[in-house]
């Protein structure tokens, strides 16, 4: 099992910024991806973006430009730093962990945490 403990969020103006990190702890392998998942009242959860063992990165085309995403392979940790928030950045961010388990590839989600953009 993996546990995911989340940590950032909260209320910020149109505009600022605010960092999410989240940390993996437990039967831990090998992380072979890290990324953030929100989800907006009455829509559907979106990646936001994603980083993977190589380094490599992708972002939702809505917020390229404004949010980074970095890992600490040795914490276990992915950091989202989001500058320039606009209230439809807000919604619930979700941390999303894809460990390889033997010959498997398994997936965890955190709890979530709240971001509100204000206007």
């Amino acid at each position: 099992q993996v546990q995911l403990v989340e940590s950032g969020g909260g209320l910020v103006q149109d505009g600022g910024s605010l960092r999410l990190s989240c940390t993996a702890s437990g039967s831990i392998f090998s992380i072979m991806g890290m990324g953030w998942y929100r989800q907006a009242p009455g829509k559907q959860r979106e990646l936001v973006a994603g980083i993977v063992s190589s380094g490599s990165t992708n972002f939702a085309d809505s917020v390229k430009g404004r949010f980074t995403i970095s890992r600490d392979n040795a914490k276990n940790t992915v950091y989202l730093q989001m500058n320039s928030l606009k209230p439809e950045d807000t919604g619930v961010y979700f941390c999303n962990v894809a460990v390889l388990a033997g010959i498997r590839v398994e997936t965890y989600w955190g709890q979530g945490t709240q971001v509100t953009v204000s206007s």
